[in-house]
């Protein structure tokens, strides 16, 4: 558990990133203002815009910061690819045909504020404009071409198929039915895990690093991603729709999750497993990094 002193630090932190990462958005959005117009602005306005804790980007500068890189503008316009990748998920995620979810962050999600059709044109847009922004913040910061190429490669692998992609997929598959433990965790790695790994790996190859570092800071993103999945069902299972300003819940949609599956207590052991091998990661790389390490202990214990 992190001390008073420390949880009132990384509050700060968090809260000053968190600044710094809106203020890139809105620069990401008013480079995109003359291609999105109309409703389409608007849903992508309001899928992008609709708060969160915007954990991916701030571990991407994190990342990058913790391997030489230097701070800046171009540091977060790299970073919040991955917040806008992350945004098109969640409306699409929120589809009828998909959780047909009301609430996202305690808003009317996207196709309930803007209808269905223009949501779904909304989150497929945000893809390529994902894509675009990493190559554009990589030539600001100078990354060479094969760096550019690297960073992008691993926000869209992680958005597709094998990740992101394919883990909703492995979400809509599952429900109304239990999911092993094996099967969980792997559907968890895709869905949640992959973008949150490639939030360090982005923000180490961006800076340079040598493959250590970059294979240590993906281990620890993908045990952070575990953990992340795990805290939200823990929170899904004992919190009020109100307090998480979502609805419907996992256990409402028939979803395996891993309280069902293994027990609050037993639950609340893995997310703290998962939590400590990020760590670990962290140090058998010698990377001195403490603003990663206390963030992995704040994803198991944050409250919303």
């Amino acid at each position: 558990m992190t001390s008073a002193a420390s949880q009132v630090e990384l509050v700060a932190l968090l809260e000053a990133e968190r600044v710094r990462v809106e203020a890139a958005l809105e620069r990401a959005l008013a480079a995109l203002d003359a291609d999105f117009r109309g409703d389409l602005r608007a849903a992508v306005r309001h899928g992008v815009l609709s708060g969160g804790k915007r954990l991916r980007p701030i571990l991407c500068v994190r990342a990058y910061e913790a391997c030489g890189g230097s701070m800046g503008p171009a540091a977060y316009d790299l970073a919040v690819a991955l917040e806008l990748i992350h945004a098109y998920s969640l409306m699409h995620d929120d589809l009828p045909s998909m959780d047909d979810a009301a609430l996202r962050r305690g808003r009317p999600t996207t196709h309930r504020a803007h209808g269905e059709e223009v949501t779904m044109r909304a989150g497929a847009a945000l893809i390529p404009a994902a894509g675009l922004q990493a190559r554009a913040a990589c030539r600001a910061l100078g990354c060479p071409p094969d760096r550019t190429r690297a960073v992008a490669e691993a926000l869209l692998e992680a958005a597709g198929a094998g990740g992101m992609v394919g883990g909703q997929w492995a979400d809509l598959l599952g429900e109304g039915r239990s999911l092993s433990a094996s099967e969980l965790d792997d559907l968890h790695r895709r869905k949640t895990g992959a973008l949150l790994a490639a939030s360090l790996t982005m923000g180490a190859l961006a800076a340079g690093a040598p493959a250590k570092l970059v294979d240590a800071l993906d281990e620890y993103g993908r045990a952070i991603g575990l953990a992340f999945q795990i805290a939200d069902d823990i929170l899904d299972a004992t919190q009020a729709a109100e307090t998480l300003g979502k609805n419907p819940s996992d256990a409402a949609l028939g979803k395996s999750t891993y309280v069902s599956l293994h027990g609050l207590a037993n639950a609340r052991a893995l997310a703290q497993g998962e939590a400590d091998r990020a760590v670990r990661a962290l140090t058998g790389a010698g990377i001195r990094a403490p603003a990663l390490v206390a963030l992995a202990a704040y994803v198991i214990e944050r409250e919303s």
